[in-house]
């Protein structure tokens, strides 16, 4: 029986980041994972964007969650030797003379001027980039190779032992009220659910609301489309380096399609269309399933009957922006020096809790 202060379930952005702040702060961790290339987190362009959706309504603790993550993604830059986050403006380019006018009174107040760095009614000559209505110029975001970044990870947590690809199987763990013994053959006093979409398969969380969608993205060539920044109109334009781009993304309800469709190619290329007015092609489409939420934000905090049970899960479309900050704050509640965050707290769903056991 080998012994670890905790055993995370997922290796996706959520439990990825988590096992390194663990990790980072001393603690023994085993992380069980099966790898997925299509899950969400390997599928995802990584945008960080303090803006959010059509309403252009700031992030949600974006002042506090963007320092951090680049600080996060910059030490790991500075652990593995490599690139994975890259600091550029966000052009969020207007569809009419009214979107105008809604972001130029939004953005002259506080702290909209943090993050606001120009609008330009007026078009701005940038190669390829399509302008009719102007746009305004995000800073502070970026976009991190999350792909890349998870894989350094899992080779260095497969090297040292940490990280084992392996399904987990739920029939296969005991719960003690002194932590929970896995297969017989792991112990561990807490045990931390990070399995993205498959929660809603987990039996001892199945009574959050979480409401997974499917989203599909383009990779896409485009020698003539500036690279300076990342193009946001009903769409996002990641560049990828080479003249390639990651567009996406599409949302869908269930139920999923079983491959990537048509239909989602079409309606990408079309946002793209409105975006640039150089010609491009198609060379890859994937399709993955994000753990999105009900009132979208994250579902952290320990089960409601087993205080040796956590989930860490629900982060959505933002998981590159929100998961080093609150895994940070996690790890700080964990070990009993902070009180978790109310609007993540999954104790906000009680209710739902005592309804399933009546």
């Amino acid at each position: 029986m080998t012994a670890y202060d905790y055993l995370i379930i997922g290796h996706g952005v959520a439990g990825a980041t988590l096992a390194h702040e663990l990790r980072r702060r001393g603690k023994s961790i085993l992380v069980l994972d099966t790898y997925q290339p299509d899950s969400a987190s390997n599928v995802a362009a990584g945008l960080m964007n303090p803006v959010a959706g059509q309403r252009f309504a700031l992030t949600w603790r974006a002042t506090e969650l963007m320092p951090a993550a680049k600080a996060f993604y910059q030490a790991l830059e500075a652990h593995f030797g490599q690139q994975f986050f890259v600091e550029a403006p966000i052009l969020k380019l207007f569809s009419s003379v009214a979107e105008q006018n809604t972001v130029l009174a939004r953005s002259a107040d506080s702290p909209w001027q943090d993050f606001v760095e120009k609008i330009e009614p007026q078009p701005a000559a940038l190669p390829g980039v399509r302008q009719e209505f102007g746009g305004a110029t995000i800073r502070h975001g970026g976009y991190v190779a999350l792909r890349e970044l998870l894989a350094a990870l899992a080779a260095e947590g497969l090297q040292n032992g940490w990280l084992r690809r392996e399904t987990f199987d739920p029939h296969q763990l005991v719960v003690e009220p002194t932590g929970v013994c896995y297969a017989g053959a792991v112990r561990a006093p807490h045990i931390i659910f990070c399995e993205g979409s498959a929660a809603t398969q987990n039996p001892y969380f199945t009574w959050l609301p979480l409401r997974p969608n499917q989203g599909e993205v383009l990779d896409i060539e485009c020698p003539g489309l500036s690279a300076a920044q990342v193009l946001n109109k009903g769409a996002y334009v990641v560049p990828l380096g080479e003249g390639r781009f990651r567009v996406g993304a599409t949302y869908r309800q269930l139920p999923f399609a079983e491959h990537i469709t048509q239909q989602a190619r079409h309606d990408l290329s079309h946002k793209l269309g409105t975006m640039t007015d150089q010609p491009f092609s198609v060379v890859d489409q994937r399709m993955g399933i994000r753990p999105a939420v009900q009132d979208r934000k994250p579902l952290v905090g320990t089960h409601p009957a087993w205080p040796v049970m956590s989930i860490f899960n629900g982060f959505g479309s933002k998981g590159v922006m929100i998961a080093p900050r609150l895994a940070a704050h996690f790890a700080d509640v964990l070990a009993g020096t902070a009180e978790l965050w109310p609007e993540v707290n999954i104790q906000r769903y009680s209710a739902l809790y005592m309804a399933r056991q009546s």
